[in-house]
């Protein structure tokens, strides 16, 4: 005891425990799943009520920056994979990246920590208060540039356990509230009854997401036609489609997992990821080109192919780029296009460069080594395959995004095509993963998701994989299965962030009660 009295004491003690803090919280996501890292969220509580008294508001806001910063530093570190695939010109650029990614990042929850001091209520409740200025900067983390909800603290649960049920009912900005209530109620353990109240109600909220988990999970799914599927994962990483001469290889490398017998009923639905194939769709589906025949004759008349990839469209000198996804049904004799999807949220500094005439006339655009970026396709709209199969496509990023796919009832199931290849063996693809999977639990609909080189796989409407139906980083193969049914229509699908609005005006109501000390 006397030796932590004499650790806090030191004036660098509160910087480094909110490191610990934002660490701790991160390495209870999914990959690393160690779920009493959620006590960081204690423990920053702890650190902003304990802010310098001298100058409250800096040091809260200096706290919450550092814990943000080790929690996204540990959480995005995969995107310096990117910059290494073009090293040679780019590699130089991946640990700027990555620092500025969580520094920037962090200044959210810089901002809670000031925003949790200036209306900080007396009492326990201000652990409400704490939930409710970290939720409100989190749905802002996810709006602003188009937005970037990564790991959100809601999501910390592994996608369909028990917990992340709760996102049907609440959304993942809901179930966010929800998570940092419970967790942070800890701090206040020596505040008497409000304390006993306080962690009483986290144990009662805890009981309660297990409970509700279970009672849903035993319900089951609804059965639509048996439409059946093959997802195609070729493993082919990113740096290859940066060779010329290996782009045949490429093509043969899907086109011959596509022709793979089946072991039953040949796939109704064919399903090849983000960026398949390192060329425009326009030039390789040009009548008469070798790779259009190829991919004719690896499919079965009948059968409908969804292929990822950018395409272009306007004056040949300034065309306009579009990531998209095509479906083309196979004919007798030909391939036939029944429906093109244009990505409509594009990831900033990757897919679009924000305020680009000013960076680029800073000369930053050149630097970097950046191109053109893609338009903003239209909002998301179900793409009709057959006549009974409507499907919701989101390509890559936008399966981080709450509610981007909602209110579509006759929606069988979401297409996730994403090119994780960018991000090779790291964290990244497996916590993407897991963040796209709650995009199943809160609309109540399955998932197909198809990457280039893991992970792929069919997610059920209650956000758990089918038993045999994953492809794993560095897997080539395909996987066979057939459309998962679909849950009952979700209070979130129905009224959207409705809920966390509700929780926040509880935060709210919590923070109108007498202030703690001077501010």
């Amino acid at each position: 005891m006397n030796a932590w009295i004499r650790f806090r004491e030191r004036a660098w003690s509160g910087p480094v425990l909110a490191l610990v803090a934002g660490l701790a919280a991160a390495l209870a996501h999914p990959p690393f799943g160690l779920l009493p890292g959620l006590l960081g969220y204690a423990l920053l509580l702890h650190l902003l009520d304990d802010a310098n008294e001298a100058k409250p508001l800096r040091s809260a806001f200096w706290r919450g920056w550092l814990a943000g910063l080790a929690y996204f530093g540990l959480g995005t570190w995969w995107i310096g994979e990117a910059f290494l695939v073009d090293a040679a010109n780019q590699g130089w650029m991946a640990p700027f990246a990555v620092a500025a990614m969580a520094a920037g990042l962090a200044l959210f929850w810089g901002l809670a920590g000031l925003l949790y001091r200036l209306v900080r209520p007396a009492s326990a409740w201000r652990v409400l208060a704490f939930a409710g200025t970290f939720a409100a900067l989190e749905w802002t983390r996810g709006h602003v540039l188009t937005g970037f909800p990564w790991n959100l603290p809601g999501e910390t649960w592994r996608a369909g356990s028990f917990p992340s049920q709760t996102a049907a009912l609440v959304g993942a900005y809901g179930l966010t509230w929800i998570t940092l209530a419970i967790a942070a109620a800890p701090a206040v353990w020596r505040e008497g009854k409000g304390g006993q109240i306080a962690i009483g109600a986290a144990v009662a909220g805890l009981v309660a997401l297990y409970a509700y988990g279970a009672v849903v999970q035993s319900r089951p799914l609804a059965k639509g036609p048996p439409t059946s599927v093959r997802i195609v994962q070729a493993d082919i990483q990113q740096d290859a489609k940066w060779d010329a001469t290996r782009f045949a290889q490429i093509v043969q490398a899907y086109v011959s997992l596509t022709a793979k017998p089946y072991a039953g009923k040949p796939a109704d639905l064919v399903i090849w990821p983000e960026g398949a194939l390192p060329a425009a769709i326009d030039d390789y589906l040009a009548q008469g080109t070798w790779v259009r025949h190829a991919i004719l004759d690896s499919l079965k008349p009948g059968q409908t192919l969804l292929i990822g990839g950018y395409r272009y469209e306007g004056p040949i000198d300034k065309p306009t780029y579009y990531n998209s996804l095509i479906a083309l049904r196979r004919t007798a004799s030909d391939l036939q296009v029944v429906g093109v999807y244009d990505k409509h949220r594009l990831v900033p500094f990757g897919e679009y460069l924000p305020a680009e005439a000013l960076l680029t006339r800073i000369g930053f655009k050149s630097l970097a080594h950046l191109g053109d970026g893609f338009a903003t396709g239209p909002r998301p709209a179900p793409l009709r395959i057959s006549p009974d199969l409507l499907v919701q496509p989101l390509i890559c990023y936008e399966s981080l995004f709450p509610g981007l796919a909602r209110r579509n009832k006759d929606v069988r199931v979401l297409i996730n095509v994403s090119n994780d290849a960018w991000f090779g063996v790291t964290s990244g693809p497996l916590q993407h993963l897991n963040l796209a999977s709650y995009r199943a639990i809160e609309s109540a609909k399955p998932i197909l998701r198809a990457t280039p080189t893991g992970v792929s796989a069919v997610i059920d409407a209650r956000g758990r994989i089918v038993p045999g139906a994953r492809l794993d980083l560095g897997q080539a193969g395909v996987i066979d299965a057939v459309i998962p049914g679909k849950g009952e229509v979700t209070p979130f699908d129905n009224f959207g962030d409705f809920a966390f609005l509700g929780l926040l005006l509880i935060s709210a109501v919590a923070s109108a009660r007498p202030r703690a000390g001077k501010t």
